[in-house]
């Protein structure tokens, strides 16, 4: 894939400028990326639900920021359509742009992450009945949206995208990770299903789900490296994608220990008791690869930040990732019985809130003075 700084002819939706010229704000420069804002507000709920705290506050907390992700999807969705009406012409041209089409993963991946937060913290809000019906439509929509993209976006990439030599970015795990997400979200509706045939369906769909999330994942990582080894770090305002890495690798954890949560009075006993100790199996060994690329992916980005990189909406990179490590811990540190891996996801929460809470000021700031809704200006290395 030709990355925004090989492409300077191309669209680049990802990381505008500082200091362009003012023009007037449009949906028309309205990407895919912006469903990323969403995502990152979407799992701090997710996040924080899972956590072992107690009392009324953080609970509290959790649905004020469910309740704020619900209204950012509604209203990137009505602006999404708006482009699609009145600016065709440049979402084509998105998707036949090879540095932004894989960021149409993020639309499936938005999708599930409110539904699983209405689920794991809006019922309290809106209802059990209203939040199970709710979750079951967006995890519907955003898994066959994900299967979609999961398959049209590399179809892109072979036939019509013009991919240079060492082009490889972490945004090509966008599309593929979608799925995962649903792998990972998939097994708390499976309680709400009618017993027998439909919750055996339903776990093993996620399950398959998490084969081909995983196996296309481990197919492209070793690009991503190769790149970084061959190529050197990527452009300043590139960066933060590089956290990108840690989604497939935190999400497929968090799927292997709901999926095990899901299994028992599902399947037979002896299947579902392979399944947790798969849980433990894989999901260990995982998060250990996920806290080493997370050392580097931090060495790299405080490098750029040294060099000078700004605010581009790059940064919401920082946030969906971190909370797939957070949840994905927690369920570790149920299914081995270890604190450590209950202190270890405290830990990435507090760096999650925090990223969201930068990410979140400085986007709306940018929204403020017309920035981020302008023609960007090229990356350069």
């Amino acid at each position: 894939m030709a990355t925004l700084a090989q492409a300077p002819s191309r669209t680049d939706t990802t990381a505008p400028a500082t200091g362009a010229p003012h023009l007037s704000p449009s949906v028309r420069h309205l990407g895919p990326n912006w469903y990323a804002a969403v995502m990152g507000t979407a799992i701090v709920a997710n996040a924080g639900a899972a956590l072992p705290l107690t009392g009324p506050g953080p609970r509290t907390a959790c649905q004020v920021v469910w309740g704020l992700s619900v209204l950012m999807l509604l209203t990137l969705l009505g602006a999404r359509t708006v482009h699609w009406v009145r600016h065709g012409d440049q979402a084509r041209r998105h998707l036949l742009d090879p540095a932004v089409a894989p960021f149409y993963g993020c639309l499936a991946m938005a999708l599930l992450a409110v539904g699983g937060g209405t689920l794991a913290v809006g019922r309290d809000v809106i209802g059990a009945p209203a939040a199970v019906a709710a979750d079951a439509v967006l995890w519907t929509v955003g898994t066959l949206a994900g299967l979609a993209g999961a398959a049209a976006i590399p179809y892109l990439m072979v036939t019509r995208h013009r991919i240079e030599p060492g082009s490889a970015s972490p945004v090509w795990l966008l599309p593929l990770v979608a799925p995962m997400v649903s792998a990972a979200l998939g097994p708390a509706l499976v309680p709400h299903l009618p017993a027998g045939q439909w919750q055996q369906a339903l776990l093993l769909v996620c399950y398959a789900l998490f084969g081909m999330s995983l196996l296309a994942t481990l197919l492209v990582l070793p690009l991503v490296l190769s790149r970084l080894l061959h190529h050197g770090p990527l452009p300043l305002a590139l960066t933060p994608t590089l956290f990108l890495v840690l989604g497939p690798l935190g999400q497929s954890t968090t799927a292997v220990n709901n999926l095990a949560d899901a299994a028992p009075g599902v399947v037979d006993p002896s299947i579902a008791h392979a399944m947790g100790a798969f849980a433990v199996l894989y999901g260990v060994p995982v998060m250990g690869f996920a806290l080493l690329w997370l050392a580097l992916a931090t060495a790299l980005v405080v490098r750029a930040f040294r060099r000078g990189m700004g605010f581009s909406m790059t940064w919401w990179g920082f946030t969906f990732p971190l909370g797939t490590c957070v949840t994905g811990a927690a369920g570790l540190a149920l299914h081995t019985g270890l604190t450590a891996f209950d202190w270890l996801a405290v830990a990435l929460f507090a760096v999650l809130v925090t990223a969201v809470a930068v990410a979140g000021t400085r986007t709306a700031a940018g929204l403020a003075r017309g920035h981020l809704l302008t023609p960007p200006r090229p990356v350069t290395p």
